[in-house]
């Protein structure tokens, strides 16, 4: 019997990453960070990390971003651009949460970010933040097959989740995040018993739709994610006089603990409050709303231990990036017709945002048939603008900053087949004018085009705006729309899944040129009922 010397044992290489990322998770208290490397066997490592408090809502106001608040938030994303190019990193996935989403000016504060850090914000639905909230838990917690129930408390909303290990079974947003409750109930210091009466009832009344969904699916052990959490975490360490570990990950308390701590920081003011050993100094000013909304919690839905996940929102967009990268090719449209299959091989050839590109396409069609007779076009016309729609962001595979120009460049030299040099131009430029300038004789391009065609792109190019603008989010917020047209007005009506600001600030920007080439001022709104 012989044996093999390590040197002749087969050579063991180490697993390479596919891609380096950052997860900015842009919340109303703080804007956190991590970068991490993805592998292909579906685990990530973490880089590095960076949080900045930034405090969007300090003063008290939530339907506006005030401008030390939005240069605060611009000021911690300079800082995590900074750290992204030192440690070359290839993607930047950036998610907004409440206070950005419901900001009626919180598109303003997207369109700098994008300008002064280039870095680009998707604003997210409570539901999809819950979403991500699950996925981080399930990857970094031992859940089992046993259902928990996980509470993410946010400055601007909490989210709640049914999950077990492999299934997340129940999601839900409720607008009671302690940057909001403390805006609302919290006026003096400390806190007055009638304000904590007050705000225990209006947080009671929110959770009703939970309770009535889930009141049967108790659970004697919570699982907390969020600042909030970590920092009662971390205070009810130093009262069992233990140091602070590497990560809260799977820490427990229990219900008993929480209470002595929740009586210690409601009756003490706030300088009082800055010596408890634990609590961030930022969060002083927001931690008695923080236990009051905890209590409650606790007591609706009859848990007697609460249960630390250190990873929530971050890690969950690092999880759904990753699944998307290892999903397997989808196999080339099967169309027969050599024009649509021609648009949807160029799509996926340039990484197209699909969900986001079918959606835009979507809202432009039913934009497009109310208003055909108005603006004079044609069922080609209409043929032309959605897959105009699909292509509109391709450019986005070659550069963010001009990436209506790059999807002008890459349709106009695609060789797409089925199509006329005239079409092929009308649908290039129609995707170039998405944003940005309208169509003007300054563009060489597009001024060397016949009278007619340029006619055409600009009405076509006026819709495409407005659709554009109604994924402003990029998360299909708007589920419908209704057109009311009137001699001098017309009026677009959206029905929304969540908050409307970002879509409506996003297509009445956008509005311009459609009003123009509609001859009425066009008026975008939430729809009532």
């Amino acid at each position: 019997m012989t044996s093999t010397s390590d040197s002749q044992k087969t050579p063991v290489f180490p697993l390479l990453p596919m891609k380096r990322v950052a997860a900015i998770d842009l919340g109303t208290n703080s804007f956190h960070v991590v970068l991490a490397d993805l592998f292909s066997d579906g685990h990530y490592e973490i880089v590095d990390t960076l949080k900045e408090m930034v405090l969007l809502a300090d003063d008290g106001d939530l339907e506006n971003l005030s401008e030390s608040a939005m240069d605060r938030g611009i000021a911690a994303l300079k800082k995590i651009r900074a750290l992204c190019d030192g440690q070359d990193v290839e993607r930047i996935l950036a998610y907004a949460t409440s206070a950005i989403r419901e900001a009626k000016n919180g598109g303003d504060f997207i369109q700098r970010a994008i300008d002064e850090t280039g870095i680009k914000i998707n604003a997210i639905s409570g539901l999809l933040e819950a979403e991500l909230i699950a996925l981080g838990v399930q990857y970094g917690m031992k859940l089992g097959k046993k259902e928990y129930m996980i509470a993410d408390i946010g400055g601007g909303s909490v989210e709640f989740i049914i999950a077990d290990q492999q299934e997340i079974k129940a999601l839900d947003s409720r607008k009671i995040g302690v940057a909001r409750l403390t805006a609302d109930f919290v006026h003096h210091d400390p806190v007055e018993p009638e304000e904590i009466r007050e705000m225990k009832a209006h947080i009671a009344n929110e959770l009703l739709p939970v309770v009535e969904a889930w009141g049967e699916r108790k659970n004697s052990v919570l699982i907390g994610s969020s600042g909030t959490m970590q920092s009662i975490a971390a205070m009810i360490l130093f009262k069992r006089n233990k140091d602070i570990p590497i990560t809260l990950n799977e820490f427990e308390f229990t219900k008993k603990e929480f209470t002595e701590l929740k009586e210690e920081i409601v009756n003490a003011n706030r300088s009082k409050r800055e010596k408890i050993q634990g609590l961030d100094e930022k969060r002083v000013d927001l931690i008695q709303a923080g236990v009051v909304l905890v209590e409650e919690i606790l007591q609706t839905f009859g848990a007697k231990a609460i249960r630390i996940s250190s990873q929530a929102l971050r890690e969950g967009i690092l999880i759904r990036y990753m699944k998307k990268m290892m999903k397997a090719e989808q196999p080339l449209i099967t169309e027969k017709d050599p024009r649509r299959r021609s648009i949807f091989q160029l799509a996926r050839k340039c990484n197209w945002h699909e969900a986001h590109s079918r959606h835009v396409c979507a809202l432009s069609l039913q934009l497009f048939d109310p208003f055909r007779d108005a603006l004079a076009l044609t069922d080609m016309d209409r043929e032309l603008l959605e897959y105009a729609a699909i292509l509109h962001d391709i450019g986005y595979h070659i550069s963010h900053s001009s990436h209506h120009k790059h999807a002008l460049y890459l349709i106009l030299n695609a060789d797409l087949k089925g199509f006329s040099d005239e079409e092929i131009q009308i649908m290039a430029h129609v995707a170039r004018y998405h944003r940005r300038s309208t169509p003007h004789k300054r563009h060489e391009l597009y001024s060397g085009l016949p009278r007619q065609v340029k006619k055409r792109i600009k009405k076509l190019a006026g819709i495409l705006r407005v659709a554009d603008g109604l994924d402003r989010s990029h998360y299909q917020n708007v589920k419908s729309l209704q057109v009311t047209m009137e001699p001098e007005k017309v009026t677009i009506a959206i029905h929304t899944q969540s908050d409307p600001e970002l879509e409506l600030w996003g297509a009445t920007r956008k509005s311009e040129l459609l009003a123009k080439k509609l001859k009425r001022t066009v008026e975008i709104v939430e729809a009532i009922g």
